[in-house]
């Protein structure tokens, strides 16, 4: 039978409309079989995804417009889609979501580099004005595998879940996870840090704790290719550490742990002097705060320090180590001493003077201010914060038990009945822009309607998680 004729009969035998009461396993369970359906038929090219998509699929848009043979690797993307896919196989067994995401899989195995990872995306037109280096010897120019947004974090720790959930039979997909672990743990530095891209192997520099620098920061210390040093930016330690995480749960092999353990030993080595007791974005090879893009100053950052500290909270759990929780407890003070009149944490901090710092443009020239009155709008210069879950989380991983749980969101079964109230009968959930912040910044017009992965992929995640933490399958 047709995978679409299938689900309508599924519908047509279980009913669809208001839930009344607990939503059923039934319903649910058809509820993702519609919507993957509809995004394996509809909405892939080549098994692989974009950001969004109008409803005629005529605008595709990733970080910018995507061309008709491009998918996007960055989140939330093919990879994000995929883990969502594996999640409802999971749930439910259903063949039609392990299909989905074999799919997927092998979208990302074609756009693998020679350098082992992945860039933010993939294009199967040979001749595209944006394909790379390919490791299948179908693209050309860049070769840089990023670490940026995690990008190979995603890639690659779906490929690891998708190689277990077919017992590494699947010669193409084992083989893809195969090549890129080894370059990954090449290009982490001895002293743990890992770059923001790779080429390959990196250089072995001498280990120091992290200081301020001793120039004048707003003139001097700049690196051009910041993304050669060791980077915290948009959460990459925290990525890492699962991506570690899992490599070493699947295959068992020690060389993983140990590479986790290092990032643990560098996050220790990074924390910053008393009394700013948080994390940089990006260090240069004598461990202090250095810039990255124009935008983005030497500094204390609130986002890059709590990501810092839940990542040792999860790797103290994962090794029983304990010595990695040291740090939070002064991160933690540090940052709650440090809040804005309003409840939220700067992106950036001085360095020595603690005061909130942004950039200002003009003329499109960047320029350090402590005026929050006039910001760019294309970037997120406050953040709200995450201290209290991070104190949580400290208090179970004392007890021994998983911090990850307690950054999870709490489950309800209102939400479970929205998500299906709001499917469509074509197995749609339609976003309308409002607004409102989206990744890759996308040009939608106020009240436009569009297809979101990320959507799909959260919503198929939420009822995945609701089958599996009621037993209702």
């Amino acid at each position: 039978m047709i995978k679409g004729l299938l689900v309508i009969s599924l519908v047509l035998t279980f009913g669809w409309g208001v839930c009344q009461g607990q939503p059923s396993a039934d319903e649910v369970k058809v509820a993702l079989l519609k919507s993957s359906a509809f995004f394996q038929e509809q909405v892939a090219v080549n098994g692989g995804y974009v950001y969004y998509a109008s409803p005629d699929f005529s605008r595709r848009l990733g970080e910018g417009t995507a061309t008709a043979t491009e998918v996007w690797v960055q989140a939330p993307g093919t990879p994000t889609v995929g883990m969502a896919y594996l999640s409802a196989y999971g749930a439910t067994g259903d063949q039609l979501h392990l299909a989905g995401a074999l799919a997927a899989g092998k979208a990302l195995v074609y756009g693998q580099l020679e350098s082992g990872g992945w860039r933010n995306s993939i294009d199967f037109d040979p001749a595209g004005p944006r394909v790379d280096r390919y490791r299948n010897g179908k693209g050309k120019g860049k070769n840089y595998s990023t670490l940026d947004d995690g990008i190979t974090q995603e890639a690659l720790t779906f490929l690891i879940r998708l190689d277990e959930v077919l017992n590494f039979e699947n010669q193409e997909i084992h083989e893809a996870v195969e090549y890129a672990l080894p370059r990954l743990l090449a290009a982490q530095f001895t002293n743990g840090a890992f770059p923001q891209v790779w080429l390959g192997p990196v250089n072995s520099p001498d280990e120091m704790p992290a200081s301020f620098p001793d120039y004048d920061w707003k003139t001097e210390g700049r690196i051009k290719e910041y993304w050669d040093q060791y980077t915290l930016n948009d959460g990459l330690a925290g990525t890492v550490s699962k991506l570690l995480m899992e490599a070493h749960r699947v295959y068992k092999k020690p060389e993983y742990r140990g590479a986790l353990e290092k990032l643990g030993h560098f996050l220790m080595l990074a924390q910053l002097p008393a009394p700013q007791r948080g994390w940089a974005q990006q260090y240069g090879p004598n461990m202090v705060p250095i810039w990255a893009r124009a935008f983005e100053p030497p500094g204390v950052s609130g986002r890059e320090s709590e990501d810092a500290m839940k990542t040792l909270l999860r790797i103290a759990h994962y090794t029983g180590d304990e010595s990695f929780m040291a740090a939070v407890v002064s991160g933690v003070k540090y940052l709650e001493s440090s809040l804005l009149p309003d409840g939220r944490l700067a992106r950036y901090y001085e360095m020595q003077t603690n005061r909130p710092l942004y950039m200002e443009r003009k003329a499109k020239v960047y320029t350090p201010t402590f005026d929050d009155s006039n910001l760019p709008d294309h970037y997120g210069w406050k953040t709200d914060p995450e201290l209290d879950s991070i104190k949580a989380g400290y208090r179970a991983a004392t007890k021994g038990e998983d911090p990850d749980r307690v950054f999870d969101e709490v489950m309800t079964t209102e939400k479970v009945q929205a998500i299906l109230e709001s499917l469509d009968f074509s197995g749609r959930w339609m976003s309308r822009y409002e607004g409102e912040r989206l990744a890759g910044q996308p040009k939608f017009a106020d009240g436009e309607v569009y297809i979101n992965s990320g959507v799909f992929a959260g919503n198929t995640e939420y009822l995945s998680r609701y089958l599996k933490a009621f037993g209702r399958n």
